[in-house]
């Protein structure tokens, strides 16, 4: 009998205004530095997913979201990179919020970039990359092997 699968579960935030995206470049992580992502984190225990994209927001550009703006768009599921396991990521994306968005954690960020979906920097975290432009074609699921 094989054993059961553990994912570790994400929440990342898709941000829209004016036709872009908030990018966020992560700095001193050890985890694709230099690299644009979305402000995201992994879901806590006794969390739900929802509940951390609203928590890492405050936490990480400063802002507040009302969860009936939260839109679900996409879930990634990824097969091991590390020895943390494999990985569930899901994609939220609004267009409202409270406040302006700023680098709240310069000690894992240091540039926000507004950008289009079309015409994402090359240095964009490949699986949010890969979420990114589910989310674009209207994919709400992708697997990364």
């Amino acid at each position: 009998m094989s054993e059961r699968n553990i994912a570790v579960p994400a929440a990342y935030l898709i941000l829209e205004r004016d036709g872009k995206i908030l990018l966020a470049r992560r700095f001193q992580t050890g985890f694709q530095d230099g690299n644009y992502g979305l402000p995201s984190g992994h879901v806590d225990e006794g969390e739900l997913p929802v509940e951390t994209m609203i928590r890492e927001a405050k936490e990480e550009v400063g802002i507040d979201l009302n969860e009936d703006d939260l839109e679900f768009v996409h879930v990634t599921y990824e097969l091991p990179h590390d020895e943390t396991g494999n990985r569930v990521d899901f994609y939220f994306k609004t267009k409202n919020w409270t406040g302006e968005p700023a680098i709240m954690e310069p000690h894992k960020c240091d540039e926000l970039l507004w950008a289009s979906l079309d015409t994402l920097p090359e240095n964009v975290i490949p699986k949010v990359r890969l979420a990114l432009e589910s989310v674009r074609d209207r994919q709400p699921f992708a697997e990364v092997g």
